[in-house]
C-alpha cells in the first residue's frame, strides 16, 4: 500500500504540464558599467540563453539595455565589443539592443555632438524605465 502511494505520489510530481501558451521566454540584460569584462558577460548569457532554449526547441526573446558608462557597449566609435556586437545582430534576431537616450543625450552635451551607434541599435527615451516596464510585462531583468 505505502509503496502504492509513493508511486503514485512519484508520478504526480513528476509530471510537467505543458505551457498553456507558447509565450516565448523573455530575458532583459541590463549593461550600465563601462567594464568590457561586464559588456562581454552580457554577450555571454546572451548567448547561452538563446542557445540553450532553442537546444530545448523554445523561443526566447531577448533584450540588452545600455545606459550611464555600459552605453559605450553600443557606440560605433569606442565600443571595445563591437566586432562580437555586430555578429549578434546579423545571426540572432531574437536579442535586441537598446541605448538609452537621456545617456545620449549627456555625451552629446559633453562631447559637443551624439555619439554614432551601431547600426541596428534602437534607442528609448530612458533605459531605467524600460526596464522597468519589461519587469512589469513579466520580463526577468538581469545585470550580469
Amino acid at each position: 500500500m505505502v509503496g502504492g502511494l509513493f508511486a503514485a505520489a512519484f508520478i504526480a510530481t513528476s509530471f510537467v504540464a505543458p505551457s498553456l501558451a507558447a509565450e516565448p521566454h523573455r530575458l532583459a540584460l541590463q549593461i550600465s558599467d563601462d567594464d568590457p569584462v561586464k559588456m562581454r558577460a552580457v554577450l555571454d548569457v546572451a548567448a547561452n540563453v538563446s542557445r540553450h532554449y532553442s537546444g530545448q526547441g523554445e523561443d526566447v526573446d531577448i533584450v540588452v539595455v545600455a545606459f550611464n558608462g555600459g552605453l559605450d557597449m553600443l557606440l560605433d566609435d569606442r565600443s571595445p565589443v563591437k566586432e562580437r556586437l555586430v555578429n549578434f545582430l546579423k545571426s540572432m534576431p531574437n536579442v535586441s539592443f537598446i541605448a538609452c537616450g537621456n545617456t545620449l543625450e549627456t555625451l552629446a552635451a559633453k562631447e559637443g555632438r551624439r555619439p554614432p551607434l551601431i547600426d541596428g541599435i534602437s534607442v528609448t527615451q530612458v533605459g531605467v524605465a524600460m526596464l522597468l516596464d519589461l519587469a512589469e510585462k513579466n520580463w526577468t531583468i538581469v545585470r550580469p
